[in-house]
Parts: structure tokens; C-alpha cells; sequence
């Protein structure tokens, strides 16, 4: 199985904050792959970086899992492409707001869907489609955005309720 994560010899580089795209999707039917980010960059990207980050290597294991697994797998693949790529677009979709209310609904749509990814993830994982280092990889990054839109959802509610008591 080929690998999904960050490799060591790239996050340990300071002076390489992107690791190259990785060779295992690269045919000649796509175009190039774009970098995705190291432990470095990740721990100072804002929000929309990394949920961005992540959908990218969720459209990786979506190709890999349908085209370039040992034993393929279409239908978790597919849930697990549908909830991690929302994310991103619902932190995305929540940078226009039309109000706090708007905002909120949003990202929680984000956490949701972040939450979701967090079962698909352990289904494929405890059925064998990935394995524990494959696994624990893009859990930490599903955890990570786990952490931070619980944050937003509290701050922003913490907000809307102080303005509701003025």
C-alpha cells in the first residue's frame, strides 16, 4: 500500500514547508499533483489552508482506494470523499457570512462533516483498507480540524450570546 502521509525525510526539512506530490497517483491521464503541507506549516496554517490540505489528501485516498488499492473499496471510499472534502468547503463557504448566525451554522456543518470523516476513517482502517500508519496520519489532521472548529463554534457562540444580552 502506498503511502498517504507525510514522509519523515520531507518534515524534517525546516526549509521545505510543502511535501513534493507524492508519485503513487501520478499517471498520464492526470495532471501534476500539487504539494501538501508538512507538520511544520501545518501548526501555524489557518483554518482554511488546512482543511483545504486535508481535502486534498482525501481526494488521494478516494483515487487510491478506487483505483490503486490491492482489494479496492468504492462505497466507504465514497462517503469518506463526500464528508472530507466538505469540510473545506463549508470553511470556505463560511468566510462570506451573511451574519454570526450564518457563520456558526456553517462551521458546525464543517464539524459535522469532520466528524463524520473521523468514522469513515475508522472503518477503513479497522476493515484493512488502511493501514495503522496511513490511518493515524490523516486522523491527526482530522483531529486537529476536530480541535480547532470546536474552538470557532465556541468562540462564535460565546460571541452571539454576548450580543444578544446588550
Amino acid at each position: 500500500m502506498n503511502d498517504l502521509s507525510m514522509n519523515d525525510s520531507t518534515m524534517n526539512d525546516k526549509n521545505a514547508p510543502y511535501k513534493k506530490a507524492s508519485p503513487f497517483n501520478e499517471s498520464s491521464k492526470r495532471g501534476k499533483l500539487s504539494s501538501l503541507m508538512n507538520e511544520e506549516a501545518k501548526q501555524e496554517a489557518p483554518i482554511q489552508a488546512l482543511s483545504y490540505d486535508f481535502a486534498c489528501r482525501i481526494v488521494r485516498l478516494y483515487q487510491y482506494l478506487n483505483e490503486d488499492a490491492e482489494y479496492k473499496e468504492f462505497t466507504m471510499s465514497k462517503q469518506i470523499y463526500r464528508s472530507g472534502t466538505s469540510i473545506g468547503a463549508n470553511v470556505r463557504e463560511a468566510q462570506h457570512p451573511q451574519s454570526d448566525a450564518d457563520f456558526l451554522s456553517k462551521i458546525s456543518i464543517a464539524f459535522k462533516e469532520a466528524d463524520e470523516t473521523s468514522y469513515w476513517l475508522n472503518l477503513l482502517h479497522d476493515n484493512g483498507y488502511l493501514n495503522d500508519a496511513q490511518f493515524h496520519s490523516l486522523d491527526q489532521d482530522n483531529q486537529r480540524l476536530l480541535r480547532l472548529l470546536t474552538s470557532i463554534v465556541k468562540t462564535t457562540k460565546a460571541k452571539i450570546q454576548k450580543s444578544k444580552k446588550r
